[in-house]
């Protein structure tokens, strides 16, 4: 039975309720900002900067791949870091806030990619603090289960910055001025995260482990399959996650039409991290997670086999609706098989993440360069993650029964 806090162990918090609510709510809004709009702002303005001419789909990819190029350095690089949890978040925000006004301020290829690759960075350093502190605080309150509340903010994140573009886009709108007004509402986001997570900086700390060194190789047995399937699922997801909004412009030039596809995206994220985290009690990991591979792999290949505007909303349905299912499950999957070990698990399943959505555009490119029509060359490229995905979605559910047989014939 967990004791009432004291004000000391959990200053201006009367209760742990109300102290879980809290942590939800700033961890959720941080979330929101580093992803939302630190990673994923760029997909529902790229088509129009593409529109205001200032950018094309070679330079789109290119600063694509320098944002993806820093969230894998930024995840490399976290482990690192000895700044507490809190005061990380805190920086990651603030800085997040001032990278995506200068993107603004600026008006060239080169100060974008540069600004992007900061802001990669950024966003990992603040999804590993936030995670960190997060769930710190609610398994220190009793109140682990709401931890799917937490992983929501990236789907509301997707969400609010989609539908920011697209209450705000018009013919008449230049595309660098929407930058600017995201960065202002960002600022004002940030307040209530930065201002808990300086007066709760870190639950008190836990009793520590029993002093064990458990190898790295036998900590981390078993989970070099879910690696490689994580990198898939990165690989998978990226390139509709960047060029949905553009893909819908094909179809019909109005911001106002094109733009819905980003917060359809954003808003399935949201709702289904919330519903399948209340059900996981009930239901296989494994699983699960290949489950959503296949619905996935659906969502890509949808706008390949069926080039219209409703193959692409459901398309934002099916990608946005599985991408954080497959984040929570794979990272508590991998989190069970080598608790020993944990971290050195979890930073392998980050880095092949990063490593997959950072060769998403970068595959989209090379394969323009051989194929002249760009749309056919990111129809290619959507074709390769479905494959992917597939792939990954078979040996899954082929592991989980092997694994399954053994536990019951050992």
């Amino acid at each position: 039975m967990m004791q009432r806090m004291t004000p000391t162990a959990l200053p201006d918090i009367a209760d742990p309720r109300r102290g879980a609510i809290l942590v939800c709510i700033a961890a959720m809004i941080s979330l929101a900002v580093a992803m939302g709009v630190g990673r994923f702002a760029f997909t529902p303005l790229f088509p129009l900067m593409v529109r205001d001419g200032v950018l094309d789909a070679e330079s789109g990819a290119l600063l694509a791949a320098s944002n993806y190029l820093g969230y894998l350095v930024g995840a490399l690089v976290a482990a690192r870091l000895t700044m507490a949890p809190g005061r990380l978040l805190a920086m990651g925000l603030a800085a997040t806030v001032i990278v995506t006004a200068a993107v603004g301020w600026s008006s060239t290829v080169p100060a974008w990619a540069l600004l992007r690759f900061i802001a990669g960075v950024l966003s990992a350093w603040t999804l590993i603090a936030t995670s960190a502190w997060g769930l710190a605080w609610l398994a220190h309150l009793g109140r682990p289960h709401l931890a799917g509340a937490i992983f929501s903010g990236v789907g509301l994140g997707i969400a609010a910055a989609g539908a920011f573009c697209l209450v705000s886009a018009r013919f008449d709108t230049f595309a660098l001025t929407l930058w600017l007004e995201l960065a202002a509402l960002a600022a004002l986001a940030v307040l209530l995260p930065l201002a808990v997570s300086w007066r709760l900086p870190a639950p008190p700390a836990a009793a520590a482990a029993p002093s064990s060194s458990p190898s790295p190789r036998a900590s981390s047995s078993g989970t070099r399959g879910l690696v490689a399937c994580y990198a898939l699922f990165g690989f998978g997801y990226i390139l509709p996650a960047t060029y949905l909004p553009a893909l819908a412009r094909h179809f019909v030039d109005d911001p106002q039409v094109f733009g819905l596809a980003w917060p359809l995206f954003g808003s399935a994220a949201a709702v289904s991290t919330v519903l399948v985290a209340s059900g996981l009690k009930h239901a296989n990991r494994v699983r699960v997670w290949s489950t959503c591979h296949l619905v996935m792999a659906l969502g890509v290949l949808l706008p390949v086999v069926w080039p219209t505007l409703g193959a692409i909303v459901a398309s934002s349905v099916l990608v946005g609706g599985t991408f954080m299912v497959i984040t929570m499950v794979g990272m508590q999957e991998a989190r069970n098989r080598a608790s020993a070990n944990a971290t050195l698990v979890l930073g392998r399943m980050t880095a092949g993440f990063a490593f997959g959505q950072l060769m998403g555009p970068v595959v989209s490119a090379a394969i323009g360069r051989i194929v002249p029509d760009q749309a056919g060359a990111l129809n290619y490229a959507l074709a390769a993650s479905s494959t992917g995905l597939l792939a990954s979605a078979f040996y899954l559910w082929h592991h989980e029964q092997r694994h399954h047989t053994t536990e019951q014939h050992p």
